[in-house]
């Protein structure tokens, strides 16, 4: 992924949490690969200046002041702090982009916000976390949109190494491009069309995602509103961006 502009997406929940958090008033957020880097991260911090949030096989942990539903980081929580954050799946994909040129957070609750972020990048790559290495089609649903986005308005995106990437194309200047796109692109973008042409109602999409491995996974564990939570399409106009300097994340 060296030189590309990533878009790091964890629909179920990582990156939905840190949108949420972030347009409720975190100043930032410090993704962290493991539990223990997570707490030393956090003692390093100004007293009173930091929030611990985040989950491990979907559940709170121990000793956490939150854990890994959106709609724990409101205003009152998280407002003026900043948020030390690890997660199963969303944190460590963030972290396989330390060679990137940019790094986006994205979900479906900030979608118009990235695709619009994106619309002059020449070269793209959008990376789905999924579950324990494995595809989830909540990730590759929102791939498929954005994809299915740029496409429409003739924007270009460019390759990276497989298996992340969902995107490729070639061309100067930010019209006019030769559009292409790799398979796993195809597939997605495809995803998404066959979606839409298949549900009208405003509650399809959160159905959708009750119907993936990571919404049957929130169900079992109890915490089916947070599928609602990330099925609300572009609630924030706002894009977190990944600083790869300080390696927190803030608003772009």
């Amino acid at each position: 992924m060296a030189g590309q502009t990533v878009v790091v997406i964890d629909v179920l929940r990582a990156t939905t949490t840190i949108i949420y958090a972030l347009a409720s008033g975190a100043i930032q957020v410090i993704p962290c690969l493991e539990v223990d880097e997570a707490r030393l991260v956090a003692a390093g911090e100004i007293p009173g200046s930091t929030v611990l949030g985040g989950e491990r096989g979907g559940l709170p942990i121990p000793g956490f002041d939150l854990g890994n539903s959106p709609c724990e980081y409101t205003r009152q929580r998280v407002g003026g702090k900043t948020v030390v954050f690890t997660t199963t799946n969303g944190t460590r994909a963030l972290l396989r982009c330390a060679a990137a040129r940019r790094v986006l957070v994205g979900a479906f609750v900030n979608h118009s916000a990235i695709c619009r972020e994106l619309a002059d990048e020449p070269n793209v790559t959008l990376l789905c976390a999924g579950t324990d290495g494995h595809v989830t089609r909540e990730d590759a649903l929102f791939a498929g949109a954005v994809v299915h986005e740029l496409a429409s308005a003739g924007q270009s995106m460019a390759s990276a190494v497989p298996p992340l990437p969902l995107g490729e194309g070639r061309g100067e200047g930010a019209s006019n491009r030769e559009f292409v796109l790799n398979d796993q692109a195809e597939l997605a973008a495809d995803a998404w069309r066959s979606f839409i042409c298949d549900n009208a109602s405003a509650n399809s999409l959160g159905q959708a995602l009750r119907a993936s491995r990571g919404g049957r996974n929130l169900i079992e564990t109890g915490q089916e509103t947070d599928i609602d939570l990330a099925a609300q399409i572009d609630q924030f106009d706002l894009v977190p961006e990944l600083d790869l300097a300080t390696w927190r994340i803030r608003l772009a």
